[in-house]
């Protein structure tokens, strides 16, 4: 049987780069996509593959493309990772307006064109995998994540119906929900250790996520061997979507 053929979209973020990685490792044959062609390359050769697409996820016919040409090049795709995302940190009457349409847009809108291009094509075929990227912010109230929050619901609420939609057709629809990963877009959250200390002590377990946290659940979620999980929504966050540390003393 022929390597499963991945798209990584995200792929330069800590977690795309990780999941690009864990699957290369793991057998498959993964595409990258992202919206910086420098990072993408530096990404391609640190993990020795070739194949690059530049697109920006916001845009449907630019995501619709590239993963028609992924298809068509190879003959199949099993599994496509939108792992794109950004971070807002501010209360909604702080959020201008074009913060809140940016947060959409690479959140809400980026997710909701891969499922428009890839679960139709798949569906042609032997079905497939996809899984998009939530967050515990939106399964849990946490002060001054309304925008954030309002965009990864969408996402989880797309989840579910995607899932529904298409099962029936072999197309299995999932996301993470992800706590506070360390990474270049969240840094300044955790500039000093104050503010470090405060972010680890709201997950359970103690610690900030890592790339690799994200990467495993990711590749789980586009095994066959999951081939009976779909519309799911798994918490990969050290606790904080569901549980809360105890007090001390």
């Amino acid at each position: 049987m022929s390597a499963p053929v991945h798209l990584v979209l995200g792929a330069t973020g800590a977690a795309g780069a990780a999941t690009v990685t864990h699957l290369r490792d793991h057998g498959a044959n993964v595409v990258l996509g992202g919206r910086d062609g420098d990072e993408l390359a530096r990404v391609a050769e640190e993990s020795g593959l070739s194949e690059t697409h530049k697109l920006d996820a916001r845009d449907l016919a630019q995501v619709s493309g590239v993963i028609q040409e992924v298809a068509e090049r190879h003959g199949r795709l099993d599994g496509v990772a939108n792992l794109v995302g950004s971070v807002l940190i501010k209360p909604a009457h702080l959020t201008t307006p074009e913060e809140w349409e940016e947060t959409i847009a690479v959140n809400l809108t980026s997710a909701f064109a891969v499922v428009r291009a890839a679960a139709p094509l798949m569906a042609k075929g032997d079905g497939g995998s996809i899984v998009l990227a939530a967050s515990a912010a939106a399964q849990t109230g946490i002060a001054n994540h309304e925008a954030i929050a309002a965009a990864k619901g969408g996402v989880i609420a797309l989840t579910r119906s995607a899932a529904a939609t298409y099962g029936a057709r072999g197309v299995r629809v999932n996301a993470i929900a992800p706590g506070l990963v360390e990474a270049k877009m969240t840094a300044r959250l955790v500039a000093n250790e104050a503010q470090a200390e405060a972010s680890r002590a709201m997950h359970v377990l103690g610690r900030l996520g890592t790339g690799e946290d994200i990467a495993s659940a990711v590749a789980w979620l586009l095994d066959p061997a999951t081939s009976w999980v779909t519309g799911q929504v798994l918490g990969v966050d050290g606790g904080l979507g569901q549980v809360r540390t105890r007090p001390k003393g």
